[in-house]
């Protein structure tokens, strides 16, 4: 079955955070889908990974790449904008979560999650989806 994956379960993917053996298990399944979205904000938190000395800039670089390779499709932002800020104005939460919200909505799949206020986003939208926690 299909799964949105947000970002802050494919980070733990390529840093050792808590939780990184759960999330290792959602990327070996099949159908992980994500807005391109993802990419920005993996590179984000390695970015600061880097910035903090906990990772070097060519493994930021080679974890970047690899935390998209389990995504079996990158969906365009450019196709969840508009449902994403009507989402984020409707449920008074960031526009960046809502794109995950808006695919999960639009294509009617559960999202992973490890972020406790993207549950209750989730939540809140009243969209069809089921939230699950790492």
């Amino acid at each position: 079955m299909a799964v949105v994956v947000d970002a802050s379960v494919a980070i733990k993917w390529v840093l050792n955070e808590d939780c990184s053996e759960q999330a290792n298990a959602v990327r070996d399944a099949d159908g992980l889908i994500a807005p391109s979205l993802i990419a920005v904000e993996i590179g984000s938190a390695l970015w600061k990974a880097v910035r903090r000395g906990h990772v070097s800039r060519l493994n930021a670089l080679a974890a970047l790449r690899a935390s998209l390779l389990p995504f079996s499709d990158l969906v365009p932002n450019e196709t969840l904008h508009v449902n994403a800020l009507a989402l984020a104005l409707d449920i008074g939460h960031p526009i960046d979560d809502c794109f995950y919200l808006a695919l999960a909505q639009r294509d009617d799949l559960p999202i992973v999650t490890a972020d406790e206020a993207m549950i209750a986003a989730g939540r809140k939208a009243k969209v069809k989806v089921k939230v699950r926690r790492i």
